[in-house]
């Protein structure tokens, strides 16, 4: 696939298509059918806003999202880099609702009965859908990794959601002692934004070559090969050359505790002391996927032709939250994701035409100052599972230009699609 300019993105997003009871309160809005979303991110608030936008009135859309402000996971490594400022991630939800007419409610969906069709908000408040929306992301097992824990966190951040631990994480960076080291332990698969750990080196490795040019990089990978590894070891020794080692686990033997307080990991073969440390954990659906019962234990099946949850017809489930087969856990995929499940919805409930699901994603990785890779892919619904119909990967030794003009695309796509979802 060649160069995706802003005019072809922008076209690719257009087609990837006041009772009471026992106490508690029910929230009614009008009589038009409810659409309930859950988690407002990439794929939540996409299927709201077309929802809202594409019904002209027929259905009424709210959306449940506790943060007043959203910090995009796609992008923070560039901010942890240098090559954006904090709030050029963050956004708003405001116009979703003076603009496009979405309820949005900053609450918690603590509960959702499928056989009442309602959800328990945080404040205790009840909502009834026609049909529900999950996109809750991911949760952490924070278990998968020994002596990790919530608490843990904070000294050895992982800053894999959207909020406020990118900042602390890039505090550390900056800070960490002269010559010291760095550690990263990234997840095991399958996990949100496979290229993610190790683009997040990589502007680790920018600012280390700046301002502590001596620093060293140790990754400890639970996993024996990673997303674009040629390309991005290709990057490591031609622009931070002899800072960054990548050791797969199976060479020391497991993992047996991670220490906080003394920032000591230790392996069976070896033990590493680190300066500053980002620790990712193994990954599942979020609670409230698990809440509702339509997990298989950790993610959510669904159809593929339209995003349904295996387990409930009246329920989608979009993002990293579900098992959409060779898609990607992105940003990308939840916004395509989310089209085909708006479409499927205003087709069964206002009549519209209803159109063959159709996928795509791009997952762009910065290494160094203008130079970028990529991978993506085109989908369609199979029988059981989405299936890839046509892909493309960056190849090593590519010239600047084509590294520069994938970087170019990489900026656009992120204004575009941000305005695609909050509008």
């Amino acid at each position: 696939m060649g160069k995706l300019n802003r005019r072809q993105f922008t076209g690719l997003l257009g087609k990837s298509a006041a009772a009471c009871t026992l106490g508690i309160p029910y929230l009614a809005f009008g009589s038009a059918q409810k659409i309930v979303v859950i988690g407002g991110g990439a794929g939540g608030v996409t299927v709201a806003r077309y929802l809202a936008k594409e019904a002209n009135g027929a259905l009424n859309v709210t959306l449940i999202e506790p943060s007043r402000r959203y910090y995009t996971c796609f992008f923070s490594n560039l901010y942890l880099g240098g090559f954006r400022e904090y709030e050029s991630i963050g956004h708003s939800y405001g116009a979703l609702a003076s603009k496009h007419g979405v309820n949005v409610i900053h609450d918690w969906a603590s509960g959702v009965d499928a056989a009442a069709k309602t959800v328990v908000l945080g404040s205790g408040a009840k909502l009834r859908y026609d049909r529900l929306v999950m996109a809750p992301g991911i949760e952490f097992k924070f278990d998968s990794v020994p002596g990790y824990s919530i608490d843990a966190q904070d000294r050895m951040p992982h800053a894999y959601r959207s909020g406020t631990q990118a900042q602390l994480l890039q505090a550390q960076i900056l800070n960490m002692k002269q010559g010291g080291t760095f550690l990263m332990i990234p997840p095991p698969n399958p996990y949100r934004c496979p290229p993610g750990p190790y683009e997040r080196v990589s502007m680790i490795a920018h600012q280390f070559k700046q301002i502590n040019p001596k620093a060293k990089i140790i990754i400890l990978d639970p996993k024996g090969k990673f997303a674009k590894q040629a390309l991005f070891t290709e990057g490591w020794d031609e622009h931070y050359p002899g800072m960054i080692d990548w050791v797969p686990l199976e060479m020391l033997g497991a993992l047996k505790n991670v220490n906080s307080q003394t920032m000591l990991v230790e392996t069976e073969m070896e033990s590493f002391k680190a300066d500053a440390a980002c620790v990712i954990p193994a990954q599942r659906a979020g609670t409230i996927a698990m809440t509702a019962g339509v997990t298989d234990g950790d993610w959510v099946p669904i159809q593929p032709a339209n995003m349904k949850s295996r387990a409930d017809s009246n329920i989608y489930v979009l993002g990293d939250a579900s098992i959409a087969s060779a898609m990607p856990k992105s940003a990308f995929s939840a916004n395509s994701q989310a089209k085909v499940a708006a479409n499927s919805i205003l087709s069964e409930l206002t009549g519209s035409p209803a159109s063959a699901a159709r996928y795509n994603n791009t997952c762009w990785s910065l290494i160094s100052p203008n130079n970028s890779v990529k991978v993506g892919a085109a989908y369609q619904a199979g029988t059981e599972q989405i299936e890839a119909v046509s892909n493309f990967i960056s190849q090593t030794e590519e010239d600047a230009a084509t590294r520069k003009s994938n970087y170019e695309d990489s900026v656009n796509w992120y204004e575009d699609i941000t305005a695609d979802m909050f509008g």
